[in-house]
């Protein structure tokens, strides 16, 4: 709301050709708070009574403006930051983490299970075919089909995981503290609410088919984001080339495991 200096004005309802009707000034009771709130400050700076002469209470009132004025100008700043810490951590085409952003958060809760020894789990799966969708539609139609993959995961995880995309058509989930167990019925569930829930661009319905995997981590010390990320990684295209994956044998990272799906 803008706030003007001006005095108000009041017009007499009804009463052709009624003149303005200028405010009074400030009545002795809003005068009397303007002084008890300087004899305030001056008490707050030890200034006795008796040297309150009007110049150092119109001191103390300038001074009391400028501090109310210093104090909006940090909160706007405040939020300012706050603002731009946001934009600095999100993707810039849909509504998750950047890859740095993600990774960051994945080495926190790394390091919460390292020191409690409490499980955890990271997905990683990324859609098939997406040349073919682009080709076929345009990249419009890929990038909402990002966003509707996003949607689709926001819908079917708790508040307090965290979602994000690693490049390209490729994301990762952070389920905070869920075993192997979790980890697995979770992937598959979200492989299959992501191809069951298909989107229209244009006029046309669109099936999305994702492949993925994920790789639950207990806590040791040779863990840290990067072998996460490796191992979940090598689970999801494990699932997405089977054939290929059973010609190469490899063991993940530390004592977590990982495994993957496709769908589609």
């Amino acid at each position: 709301m803008k706030i003007s200096n001006r005095p108000s004005v009041s017009r007499a309802a009804g009463v052709a050709g009624a003149r303005p009707v200028v405010a009074p000034p400030p009545s002795a009771a809003a005068g009397a708070t303007g002084v008890r709130n300087v004899a305030d400050a001056a008490s707050v700076m030890n200034i006795p009574e008796a040297e309150l002469t009007p110049k150092v209470r119109t001191a103390i009132q300038t001074l009391m403006r400028e501090v109310a004025s210093l104090r909006d100008e940090l909160r706007q700043s405040q939020q300012r930051v706050a603002y731009l810490e946001r934009l600095a951590d999100e993707d810039t085409l849909v509504p998750a983490l950047n890859r740095r952003a993600f990774i960051r958060e994945l080495t926190r809760t790394i390091a919460y299970s390292q020191r409690y020894g409490s499980a955890s789990s990271l997905i990683y799966f990324d859609i098939n075919e997406m040349k073919q969708l682009n080709d076929s539609y345009g990249h419009g139609a890929g990038d909402a089909a990002l966003t509707w993959v996003v949607d689709v995961v926001s819908r079917n995880v708790r508040e307090f995981d965290v979602i994000g995309r690693l490049g390209g058509d490729e994301f990762g989930v952070i389920l905070v503290n869920a075993d192997e167990d979790v980890a697995a019925e979770k992937t598959a569930h979200l492989a299959e609410r992501i191809q069951d829930a298909p989107f229209t661009w244009n006029g046309h319905t669109i099936h999305l088919k994702v492949s993925a995997g994920y790789y639950t981590f207990k806590g040791t010390e040779a863990e840290d984001a990067d072998s996460a990320l490796d191992a979940a990684d090598r689970a999801m295209y494990a699932a997405k080339r089977p054939k290929e994956a059973a010609a190469t044998e490899f063991e993940p990272p530390g004592p977590g495991k990982n495994s993957g799906h496709d769908i589609g």
